[in-house]
């Protein structure tokens, strides 16, 4: 088990890095999340960061590709709700990274 060190506060990850209390999720986790990735985060990506925290409020569950491709279609179109445009903001494995980054648990049926 690892942490995450926040204004001095810890936040307890698993071994993949993902949270282990949901509650400790802010945007200043996602960022210092994002940083261990080497990524910026952008408007685009907290446009999907939000998304998936509504997807998961809805479905209790972390989506896998498929349905984070199509869930986005459908709420923000298909120009961003497409394998191409979510791999090139989360490096290729964008249910994974995305739902970690989200403060969401792993997608059940992601390796």
């Amino acid at each position: 088990m690892s942490t995450l060190e926040i204004d001095n506060h810890h936040i307890a990850l698993d071994k993949d890095g993902y949270l282990l209390d949901l509650a400790d999720w802010s945007p200043a986790v996602a960022e210092a999340l994002a940083c261990q990735e080497q990524i910026s985060l952008s408007d685009e990506h907290w446009e999907i960061l939000h998304l998936l925290r509504d997807f998961y409020a809805e479905f209790q569950l972390a989506p896998a590709n498929r349905p984070l491709i199509k869930y986005a279609a459908l709420k923000l179109g298909p120009s961003k709700g497409n394998s191409l445009h979510l791999n090139q903001l989360f490096k290729g494995t964008p249910a994974k990274l995305a739902a970690k980054l989200a403060g969401l648990p792993k997608p059940t049926n992601c390796l």
